[in-house]
């Protein structure tokens, strides 16, 4: 089984990325961007981590009830306590919840101090944000946030990726940009719906060769696609 894709953008945008194997996925605090997409159940709910709101977070993922959504980061170990209780009350409404740890000393305590139910969440290094910890020590099965997507796959050579999250392609594809499946060039004939086509098609061929180590996507992704 191939890892997971999502991405969060315009309705146009998921259409195409639907028709290629992608998810609908939304922040909580943009739900706007797929008021036009019927499904049961949205692919993945990320977060506004800068600016947290844990009850309009939950208010969200009870409303959408995604395969994955992400807990507050864990940019100090002080706060884990907390985190995981906020992690227990999102999972009744989502089939995954990914803590993300940040804080250097919780490097070697994943095992110990972060209950094997949760995924991982590794925050790809960008611009936005970006994770500390080394991904070594990401030793469970693991979403990645964001990120270039030769970067995405390069890291699935180091620990185990379930499932991804991009839509740096859509930033590119408004300047004529596409991922050619190695870096991002000018696109030969142009046009920002080809460059996405391109892309993603792209970002599917990088992943084909690589296989989900872990079970924990036995379960079908319950999302039925209405036309």
């Amino acid at each position: 089984m191939t890892v997971l894709k999502f991405v969060a953008h315009s309705k146009k945008t998921l259409e195409i990325a639907m028709e290629n194997g992608w998810y609908p996925a939304a922040r909580y605090t943009n739900l706007r961007d797929i008021k036009n997409v019927d499904f049961k159940g949205i692919g993945f709910l990320d977060i506004d981590w800068k600016n947290y709101d844990f009850e309009m977070h939950i208010e969200a993922v009870a409303a959408m009830f995604p395969k994955i959504t992400i807990a507050r980061d864990v940019e100090s170990i002080f706060d884990l306590e907390s985190i995981l209780k906020e992690a227990e009350r999102l999972k009744r409404y989502a089939s995954m919840v990914a803590i993300v740890p940040k804080d250097i000393r919780l490097a070697e305590r994943f095992d110990e101090l972060i209950p094997y139910e949760y995924i991982l969440g590794y925050s790809v290094p960008t611009k936005y944000g970006s994770t500390s910890i080394s991904s070594e020590y990401f030793n469970r099965p693991v979403h990645l946030l964001g990120g270039r997507p030769e970067i995405q796959r390069k890291l699935a050579e180091e620990m185990d990726v379930i499932s991804i999250d991009c839509n740096r392609f859509t930033y590119d594809a408004m300047y004529g940009d596409y991922f050619d499946g190695e870096i991002f060039r000018p696109h030969p004939l142009g046009g920002y719906e080809l460059c996405l086509r391109e892309s993603i098609k792209n970002i599917n061929t990088l992943w084909e060769d690589y296989n989900v180590a872990s079970d924990y996507l036995n379960e079908p992704l319950l999302m039925e696609v209405v036309t």
